[in-house]
């Protein structure tokens, strides 16, 4: 039975583009093998991180009261995550990076609800509750890192993506979705890696999201904090993944100081990174966010910013010197010799707006077919058209009802009726509307009479260009279909049953009716009919251990752990840590 989405102030703050992304989490949709696995995984996060993972995520644990017998609820995670004035979603997959950045923008945490598979209980490309849960939440309780996500959500939505960056986000959706599809063919999956490592090797520049996301990656993902020689864990990643977790600690892997450049190192998400960054304190995160926005588009502008957007494809905002903010898909710009641009055309529909806010009557209705404008300073004249008030207009000519021809010092003329202008609330000009009017660069017409009328948007340069809209209320967001969806395969008979003797497991420890007839009875059954299963013998054992029950039938569940272990050795070392945690040499080395 479906779940209604949970919800509080935060969440219903959320633009209707980032709803559209929000799912309920069907908690009675975990199976007791789901369980399982959440469980198992944080008892041996919280025997080794606790020595390994710095402060914060242990103390985090207590206050955000995650279970580490039981998968967290979305509605008890919002309760108490609303006291650190944090909510959490959850989603299906990965989302579209934009849109993660902007969850994050508004203190949302976006959990992928979806849990790991048994056979990638140590690691899965594929964001799940293990990862987001029990990595993410647990660190934004320190409130030097809860601030330093959000900025970086804040700062990272505006990052401009190149197509290359739709491209890359589908194919890692695709190989996450089949790695963790019970069943996939190898051949499949080899496909999907074939896909995103040739992403990976096409050359070119990255692009603003590209290397913000790497700085997400090395940070948020798989940060270390300290020093060099003695750091601690804090990256989401690794907390949420008992082999790299342990792994990293070696030195195997290179540890490096972390830094600004840090954002033009790329990663693969198909293996253990060989070389991770250690930040000195969460405030020198923060440090380094507000190094790499200063060369951002966001921050720049200019012909560098405006061509970003032309080659993203997608909507963008630019802003002017005037306050004026025109959001729309950009496809043409013209520049003079000292690489300024003088002249911008959008295509498709278009909104104009001042301080995020829609300006009235300049919505995508008024400029469906697209907009475009000269900028920049007037021939002749000192002083910008921006700054001119209504004396300054007359005495140059500009008269409302009257016609009039000026040229800009890149030579773009301006002829026509001028009806009216349009001024900031700090009395900037913004926009001047022409009838009749026609614009010209050399001999093209950039603006003819019948195109209708025509704004021309007022500024001297390009101060900002990022990605997505001004005002997001002017389009319509809420179209996000992916190509791929998470895949849900329907169960055999022995899987119902393998479910049914996990369940009677969880049962047992919870009402602490243990009986040595019950646990032998489900121990027969699971060796008899599932052989290959290794994690219940050791819930089994737990069992057994804690209350001191029947030798003879420790002995039966240890002796089939080993054989186990010889006939799948790729899951010897699981089993192993997991009975070491109950702190008894079980199991032979």
């Amino acid at each position: 039975m479906a779940q209604e989405i949970e919800s509080n102030e935060l969440l219903d703050k959320l633009p209707a583009h980032l709803r559209q992304f929000i799912k309920p989490q069907n908690y009675d949709e975990y199976t007791s093998i789901n369980h399982a696995v959440w469980r198992y995984v944080m008892r041996k996060n919280i025997t080794y991180l606790s020595e390994v993972a710095h402060s914060s995520y242990l103390n985090g644990l207590k206050r955000t009261g995650i279970s580490i017998d039981a998968i967290p609820s979305m509605y008890g995670m919002n309760r108490i995550l609303k006291e650190i004035g944090w909510a959490a979603v959850a989603v299906d997959g990965f989302i579209p990076p934009n849109a993660f950045m902007e969850f994050q923008a508004y203190n949302v945490l976006v959990i992928a609800s979806d849990i790991r598979q048994l056979e990638n209980i140590e690691y899965t490309p594929a964001p799940d509750i293990i990862h987001e849960g029990a990595g993410h939440a647990p660190i934004i309780a320190n409130p030097d890192y809860a601030e330093y996500l959000r900025r970086f959500g804040k700062i990272g939505c505006k990052a401009i993506s190149s197509k290359k960056d739709y491209d890359m986000y589908e194919a890692i959706r695709l190989l996450s979705i089949l790695k963790e599809a019970p069943g996939t063919p190898q051949e499949k999956i080899d496909e999907a890696e074939r896909k995103v490592e040739e992403l990976q090797q096409i050359g070119g520049e990255l692009s603003e999201m590209a290397q913000i996301r790497n700085l997400h990656w090395w940070t948020v993902e798989y940060g270390l904090i300290g020093t060099p020689e003695n750091p601690k864990i804090y990256g989401a990643g690794l907390l949420s993944s008992i082999g790299e977790s342990k792994w990293c600690m070696t030195d195997e892997v290179e540890k490096l100081p972390y830094s600004a450049d840090t954002a033009f190192k790329d990663f693969d998400i198909t293996k253990p990174q060989p070389q991770l960054y250690v930040t000195p304190d969460f405030a020198y995160l923060s440090q380094v966010l507000e190094e790499f926005a200063n060369t951002m588009a966001l921050r720049k502008g200019g012909h560098k910013g405006l061509a970003k957007l032309i080659e993203s494809e997608n909507l963008g905002t630019i802003e002017l010197s005037t306050g004026l903010q025109i959001s729309g898909v950009f496809s043409r710009m013209i520049k003079n010799e000292d690489n300024e641009v003088i002249f911008f055309q959008t295509k498709g529909p278009t909104a104009l707006s001042f301080r995020e806010k829609e300006i009235i009557g300049h919505g995508i209705q008024a400029h469906q077919d697209g907009f475009s404008s000269p900028i920049g300073k007037l021939k002749g004249i000192n002083l910008a058209i921006e700054n001119m008030g209504p004396r300054d207009l007359k005495a140059y000519n500009f008269y409302d009802g009257k016609r009039i021809e000026f040229e800009f010092e890149s030579g773009i003329t301006v002829e026509g009726l001028n009806v009216t202008g349009m001024r900031s609330i700090s009395g900037e000009l913004m926009i001047i509307q022409f009838v009749d009017c026609t614009v010209k660069y050399k001999d093209e017409f950039l603006f003819k009479p019948e195109w209708g009328t025509f704004d021309m948007a007022v500024g001297k340069e390009i101060v900002s260009a990022f990605s997505g809209a001004a005002d997001y209320t002017s389009f319509d967001l809420v179209n996000h279909v992916s190509s791929t969806k998470t895949i849900k395969v329907e169960k055999d008979s022995g899987q119902i049953e393998l479910e049914s003797l996990y369940q009677n497991i969880r049962d047992i420890r919870e009402e602490k009716s243990i009986s040595r007839d019950a646990l032998n009875k489900i121990f027969s059954t699971l060796k008899s009919n599932h052989p290959n299963d290794w994690l219940l013998s050791v819930e089994i054992l737990e069992l057994l251990h804690n209350n001191d029950l029947d030798p003879a039938l420790k002995v039966a569940v240890i002796d089939h752990l080993e054989d186990v272990k010889i006939r799948r050795p790729k899951v010897a070392h699981l089993i192993k840590d997991g009975v070491s945690i109950l702190d008894h040499d079980l199991i032979k080395n």
